[in-house]
């Protein structure tokens, strides 16, 4: 109680003078950067689709998929895994003047994205998943963490799959550009159920006392190789009921291992059930895109399960969660938190349910959820951003 009392007392803003904080550790720009283009972005394309901007901003469905995917859940994976990675290898990851021209380089991306200049537009996409990877890369073998090397190849991959896009649209690649988001939801997916094993778990015991979440060791492979599996079929054009089966045994194996850390016992406490929510949705978004394969439901009801259901609510909870440990604040949710959760929950079920159950009012229900997108990540920058700028509480430096 008093160490929370003397945070809320040093909470007022930095003194004058203070220096600017952002570039101290990757969390800081790129959760920033993130949430702010999450908000624009969606609700520049919302707009399109209804019709009520003068000329097209992003290149059709693909356009917007591309942003999300290689511009968003890009930006909040590197941000989280420098900081992270800094944790794992007791290394220094890019800060300063690196961390800086890395954001800047994002940035360059993002404005790219919305001109004719594809091939310069890859090339900044690309830079960026690539330095990334080596920025990381070089933190963890200096540190000797060989467990999280795979996180490097991950990166390099996902430049690979933006890269694809890419040439596809220029018409140098004879692959439809869907391959190429695929590949790069398939790898966030893996890095969501990755970190989920480690992290949810952990979180679980310790913000809800008397909870007994736990792995089991014959479990954990086969749900994360079925996960692997999936990104094998598509990157070889599987599809059909061979590839349902796979998704359903996915399915049965992640709610399985849901299940197992009891996401019931978490209802009162806000920090904990948005990440058991989120991976709830990856469940979901199994289950579904195994129907889909069927021909029971449409594919992008699927994907939506996976982008606005399990990201959305997955690196928010995380980027609420992360910046909190990181600013040195309390680890428990407020009421602005409660209501990001909340938002981001319902654009999720809007934008799945309504395409699923009235696809006769597609268009108000996509406004509807943009809507409730970018409110959630207005909350979001309206209170963390002041904090994401700012030193942390107790001096120390990150």
């Amino acid at each position: 109680m008093s160490q929370t009392i003397l945070l809320k007392l040093e909470e007022p803003g930095p003194r004058r003078g203070q220096p600017l904080a952002l570039w101290q550790l990757g969390f800081r720009p790129f959760y920033l950067l993130a949430s702010v283009f999450a908000a624009l972005s969606v609700l520049i394309w919302v707009a399109q689709v209804a019709g009520w901007l003068p000329v097209a901003v992003l290149p059709g469905p693909v356009g917007h998929a591309h942003e999300m995917v290689f511009g968003y859940a890009l930006a909040v994976v590197v941000g989280f895994l420098f900081t992270a990675g800094r944790n794992w290898s007791g290394q220094a990851t890019p800060s300063g003047g690196a961390l800086m021209a890395l954001a800047g380089l994002w940035l360059v991306a993002r404005v790219l994205a919305l001109t004719p200049w594809f091939a310069a537009a890859a090339l900044a996409n690309v830079a960026f998943a690539w330095l990334s990877a080596a920025g990381l890369a070089r933190a963890l073998v200096r540190g000797g963490s060989q467990r999280n090397y795979f996180f490097v190849g991950l990166l390099v991959v996902m430049g690979l799959g933006s890269l694809a896009v890419h040439l596809s649209a220029m018409g140098l690649l004879a692959l439809p550009a869907w391959a190429g988001l695929q590949l790069g939801l398939d790898v966030v997916l893996f890095i969501m159920v990755v970190m989920g094993g480690r992290v949810i778990p952990m979180f679980t015991n310790n913000g809800v006392p008397g909870t007994l979440a736990t792995r089991k060791a014959w479990l954990e492979p086969l749900a994360l190789g079925a996960v692997l599996a999936i990104l094998v079929a598509d990157l070889v054009g599987l599809s059909g009921p061979v590839l349902a089966v796979l998704l359903v045994v996915a399915a049965g194996a992640h709610g399985a291992r849901l299940a197992l850390w009891q996401p019931w016992r978490t209802l009162r406490t806000p920090l904990v059930w948005i990440l058991h929510l989120a991976y709830a949705w990856i469940v979901l978004h199994l289950a579904l895109r195994g129907a889909a394969q069927l021909g029971w439901v449409m594919p992008s009801v699927a994907a939506h399960a996976l982008t606005a259901g399990a990201i959305g609510s997955l690196t928010l909870g995380m980027m609420t969660r992360t910046a909190r440990g990181h600013t040195a604040r309390p680890l428990r949710a407020d009421g602005h938190d409660v209501a990001v959760y909340w938002l981001v929950t319902l654009a999720a079920v809007v934008r799945v349910v309504v395409p699923l159950l009235w696809p006769a009012v597609y268009v108000p229900g996509l406004v509807v959820s943009a809507l409730l997108w970018s409110a959630a990540f207005v909350v979001y920058v309206a209170h963390y951003g002041p904090w994401l700028l700012r030193a942390r509480l107790d001096g120390k430096p990150g």
